[in-house]
C-alpha cells in the first residue's frame, strides 16, 4: 500500500492541464468492442481504472497500440469470449466497476455477455438493475447466479422498443445504448442519463455508423444498423479534477491557471464554487483561480444556509462533494451538504473533524459544515484514503494544513487522477510518493 507524504500551508502558482476525463474513458473505450475496425481515441488519461480496463480488453483479443502519450488504437478483430467463464480472468474484471460496459457490446456484437459483481469505490449500494431491465427488454434473456454473484445474458436477436428507465443512470444508459445500435428497429430510451459524457459516446457512436438522436436530452432516438465501423475520437477534459483543482487553490491561497477546460460543457460547477466565494475567472478555455485570503459562502434571498446537493445532469456531480465539504471549512459561513446517491460517501469527514474541521454529520446522506473562516486552520494528520473522491480531497485538505501529513491507501487516488504528485510538485507543492 502505497502513501503520500505532503507537507503543506504553502502556496502554489503555475499551470496546470486536467487529464482526459476518467468517466468518459470507461465508456468509449468498452464502445470500441462493437467494430472489428480500428478505433483511435485521443486524450486517454494514464490512470489505473482505464489501464487496466485496456489491459483487460487486450486480455479478450483485442489489439491495442499505444500512438503516443494518451493516443491509443483498438481494434476488436478477433474476441476470445470463452474466458468470460475463466476463473482468473473473471478475478481481473471483478477488480473493475467500469468493466459492467462491456456488457452492452457483447450482447450487441455477439449475442452474449457475461461478468463477476464489478468492484469500484465503496460508497454505498450501486445496483445493476437498469442496466439488465434494459437489456431484457431489448429481447435479451438474463441470469444472475446469486451464490457466485455471477451475471449472464444471452440475445441473439435484440429488436428495438420504448422503455423508461428506473434511473438515469449514467453506466445503465451507455450500456443500453451500446446495446440498441445495433438492435432490430427503432429503440426509444426515457430518463435516459444526459451527462457531457454520455453525449460523446453517442457523438462517437455515430461516427462509427450508428443513428442517434436527442443527444443532451434524457429521451434518445435510436434506429438500429447492421453494423458499425472505425472513427477517431478526442475525449473532453476531466470536470471532476477540474473542480478538485478550483478547490485546491482556493484552500491553500494559491493562483492557478488550469487550461483546457472544455468551458461550454462544465455546466453549473463553476457557479457551485462561485457560491462559496471562490473567484473562478474565465479567460478563453481556461480558468483563473486568483490567491485569496478570504472567501464568502452565499446564503440564499430569505438568509437561510446554503444547501449544496448533487442530482442528474445538469445538476451537480456527486463526485464533486467530497471536495466541496473539504472546501467549506475554511470559508466564512455555513454550508449543508446533500449526498442523495450514495449513502456511505461521507464517511470520510470523520478525519476532516480529527484534522479540527468543524462539521456536524447529520445522517449518512447530510453534512453541515461550518465555515470559520481560516480562525482555526486544518491540522496536519496520518490518515487512509477510503475512495477516488474522498481520497482527493483529503489529499486537498493536507495541502493546506501546515506541517507534515500522511495518506495512506492512496493506489484508490491514482485510480482517477495520473500523476497527481508530480503535477502538484510543478507548482510547487511539497509531495512525496513513499
Amino acid at each position: 500500500m502505497g502513501s503520500f507524504e505532503i507537507y503543506g500551508g504553502k502556496q502554489l502558482r503555475g499551470e496546470i492541464v486536467p487529464q482526459g476525463a476518467k468517466n468518459e474513458a470507461l465508456q468509449i473505450i468498452c464502445a470500441t468492442l462493437l467494430t472489428g475496425e480500428k478505433v483511435v481515441i485521443e486524450n486517454i488519461p494514464v490512470i489505473r481504472d482505464v489501464m487496466k480496463l485496456i489491459d483487460l480488453l487486450e486480455g479478450f483479443g483485442v489489439e491495442v497500440e499505444r500512438l503516443e502519450d494518451h493516443r491509443y488504437s483498438f481494434c476488436a478483430r478477433d474476441i476470445n469470449l470463452d474466458l468470460l467463464y475463466d476463473d482468473s480472468f473473471r478475478t481481473r474484471i471483478a477488480q473493475l466497476r467500469g468493466s459492467v460496459m462491456i456488457v452492452g457490446p457483447l450482447l450487441a456484437r455477439f449475442g452474449k455477455a457475461a461478468i463477476p459483481r464489478p468492484g469500484g469505490d465503496k460508497i454505498g449500494r450501486r445496483r445493476l438493475d437498469t442496466h439488465f431491465v434494459g437489456l431484457e427488454k431489448l429481447g435479451a434473456r438474463f441470469h444472475y447466479d446469486a451464490d457466485n454473484s455471477f451475471y449472464e445474458i444471452e440475445g441473439k436477436e435484440l429488436r428495438g422498443c420504448d422503455m423508461l428507465l428506473d434511473e438515469a443512470s449514467v453506466t445503465g444508459t451507455a450500456n443500453i445504448l451500446m446495446a440498441a445500435v445495433l438492435a432490430k428497429g427503432k429503440t426509444t430510451i426515457y430518463n435516459a442519463a444526459c451527462e457531457p459524457y454520455l453525449q460523446q459516446l453517442c457523438h462517437m457512436l455515430n461516427r462509427m455508423g450508428a443513428n442517434i438522436s436527442g443527444i443532451g436530452s434524457n429521451l434518445l432516438t435510436v434506429h438500429g444498423v447492421e453494423g458499425l465501423k472505425g472513427c477517431s475520437h478526442r475525449m473532453l477534459p476531466d470536470m471532476i479534477e477540474i473542480g478538485s483543482f478550483i478547490a485546491m487553490a482556493a484552500m491553500t491561497r494559491s493562483e492557478v491557471l488550469i487550461k483546457d477546460v472544455a468551458y461550454e460543457r462544465l455546466g453549473i460547477i463553476p457557479e457551485v464554487f462561485r457560491k462559496l466565494g471562490v473567484v473562478v475567472e474565465r479567460r478563453d478555455d481556461d480558468l483563473f483561480i486568483p490567491s485569496q485570503d478570504s472567501y464568502t459562502v452565499d446564503t440564499y434571498i430569505d438568509g437561510s444556509i446554503l444547501t449544496v446537493s448533487d442530482a442528474p445532469w445538469p445538476g451537480f456531480s456527486p463526485d464533486l462533494l467530497s471536495v466541496i465539504i473539504v472546501l467549506a471549512t475554511q470559508a466564512r459561513g455555513s454550508v449543508l451538504v446533500h449526498q442523495k446517491m450514495f449513502e456511505s460517501r461521507l464517511f470520510f469527514v470523520d478525519k476532516l473533524i480529527d484534522m479540527g474541521a468543524q462539521i456536524i454529520l447529520c445522517d449518512p446522506h447530510r453534512a453541515t459544515v461550518i465555515g470559520l473562516d481560516r480562525k482555526y486552520p486544518l491540522k496536519p494528520l496520518e490518515m487512509t484514503s477510503p475512495d477516488i473522491r474522498a481520497g482527493v480531497a483529503l489529499l486537498i485538505a493536507a495541502l493546506s494544513a501546515e506541517g507534515k501529513s500522511i495518506i495512506h491507501n492512496i493506489e484508490q487516488i491514482d485510480r482517477g487522477y495520473q500523476f497527481i504528485d508530480d503535477r502538484l510538485r510543478q507548482l510547487g507543492a511539497q509531495i512525496k510518493r513513499l
